[in-house]
């Protein structure tokens, strides 16, 4: 980063979030509908052990990637986060690749929610054209992003709230259901464990195809590390949120899975649905009603509606500092660069509200076929993402040490270091390949479904060695990487 540009993203952006807004967003990035409504599904295909078990490693790697991205960004508290650390710790090309990925990860993200959000919305108004709620929620979280960074904040910390309090009172009622003392209209219990195939489902095969709708679900996590570069004292607030990442993954998804396993026989078929749409096959809806809860389906339908604007609110902030960051870092039209006297990127914030727009408009005229391309190169890329926090960990570690600098300066420092980025790249890598590999294993090969599953991996690739061929680059070495100074969460060294 140049001075000129990294003295544009320290002073032009307001610290406005405090360290309860970015409690909730690491609380709450990860809570939507991967797990209210995909959860059900996971127990269905790999069994509840097999579910339980995706869940539980899948997030002892989220939470080795966000100590990982926790060092990094306490210590560096730039808006422009992973793909900042990539261009410093990595190559200019891969941060360069980084940050647009992930600037159209989150645009077309947000296309996905306001889909989602009509079919939610259609649960109350049947008859009301479902354009008419995409269009309304756009503007809405638009207003929230354009307002200041603190109504983004404010209106997260809200969404995170009512998505922690329904998964906590879910646990506190299947506790209560398992033990007894709720009587529902179906009991289960450990013979929902020992029942058929169970507790593993399909073996191997069917736990990696779990792990990538759990992967999936997790996605959201990384938002803390775009946040920390409008955060109050990001050297004390950052580590504080990534400590609660653990307990985080324990209560909301391992405790919840558990839950439903031993009140749900996975063999149900409501479980097999997978549908936004149909809140009524949600498991967390299923358990209320067992429960005797009748009005379960109208209560989680609201939920489900706050989780998929909580999903567009963060993906319209990840993406719009993303574009900004890349324009201060001049990797992008320097009109993105430009702030409000609020200091929000409006450009960057009008550029990506549009985009939005564009992708959900592709699924609304009936080409389908550009919206599943769109969609399935977002979900890559989140991998894609959580595979250069990796890198530029590890890459950030080994350089801090070869120039002789002390890791008790640092602000937060990652206790897992070489392990968790290593077993973070690892097993994402294997995610990421795996993501389609019954592809391969027919008698001919689906090259249509290759190509829809993997083409973010040759997209990214594409961009990374086409700035290289304009702009050249190299691998930076350890010696020649360059530690700035922050102090306050702005930088002060030239």
């Amino acid at each position: 980063m140049s001075s000129s540009s990294s003295k544009t993203g320290a002073t032009g952006l307001k610290r406005s979030l405090k360290a309860r807004h970015l409690t909730m967003i690491a609380i709450g990035g990860s809570i939507g509908t991967g797990l209210f409504v995909a959860s059900g599904a996971s127990i269905s295909q790999a069994g509840p052990g097999g579910a339980l078990l995706s869940y539980a490693v899948i997030g002892l790697m989220v939470y080795f990637l966000m100590t990982s991205l926790g060092e990094l960004a306490a210590y560096m508290p730039v808006s422009g986060s992973f793909s900042t650390y990539g261009s410093q710790y990595v190559e200019e090309g891969f941060g360069f690749a980084l940050g647009w990925n992930y600037w159209y990860n989150w645009a077309v993200t947000i296309a996905v929610d306001l889909v989602a959000a009509q079919l939610v919305m259609g649960y109350w108004f049947p008859d009301v054209p479902g354009w008419i709620w995409s269009a309304s929620f756009l503007a809405v979280i638009f207003l929230l992003n354009v307002i200041s960074v603190k109504g983004f904040g404010e209106a997260e910390y809200w969404f995170s709230l009512i998505k922690v309090i329904t998964v906590v009172i879910f646990i506190a009622v299947g506790v209560l259901m398992i033990m007894g003392i709720l009587h529902g209209a179906e009991q289960g219990g450990i013979k929902n464990w020992q029942m058929g195939d169970a507790p593993f489902v399909g073996g191997f095969p069917a736990m990696i195809g779990v792990a990538m709708i759990v992967g999936f679900s997790f996605q959201g996590t990384e938002l803390i590390g775009i946040a920390a570069g409008e955060s109050e004292e990001p050297e004390k607030n950052i580590p504080r949120a990534v400590r609660q990442v653990f307990w985080r993954i324990l209560l909301f998804y391992v405790l919840a899975i558990l839950v439903i396993s031993l009140i749900l026989p996975y063999t149900d078929p409501r479980l097999l649905r997978n549908d936004v749409g149909d809140i009524s096959v949600s498991p967390f809806t299923l358990v209320f009603q067992n429960a005797g809860l009748l009005s379960a389906a109208a209560v989680m339908n609201a939920v489900i509606l706050t989780a998929v604007l909580s999903a567009g609110n963060s993906g319209m902030y990840a993406s719009t500092r993303m574009l900004y960051t890349l324009a201060t870092e001049g990797k992008a039209p320097r009109i993105f660069a430009k702030l409000t006297k609020n200091g929000v990127p409006r450009n960057a914030l009008i550029v990506t509200a549009v985009i939005a727009g564009l992708c959900f408009l592709s699924s609304r005229f009936g080409n389908q076929t550009v919206y599943l391309w769109l969609l399935n190169t977002s979900g890559m890329t989140g991998f894609i993402a959580w595979l250069g926090i990796a890198i530029s960990h590890y890459r950030f570690r080994k350089g801090y040490i070869a120039q002789g600098y002390d890791l008790n300066d640092l602000p937060y420092r990652s206790g897992f270091f070489p392990l968790g980025p290593m077993f973070a790249f690892g097993l994402c890598l294997i995610i990421t390949l795996g993501q389609n590999y019954q592809a391969f294993l027919a008698d001919k090969i689906d090259w249509y479904g290759v190509a829809a599953t993997y083409i973010g991996i040759p997209l990214f690739l594409l961009i990374w060695l086409g700035y290289r061929v304009v702009r050249g680059g190299h691998i930076i070495r350890y010696q020649d990487m360059h530690f700035p100074r922050f102090k306050a969460g702005k930088r002060v060294d030239s």
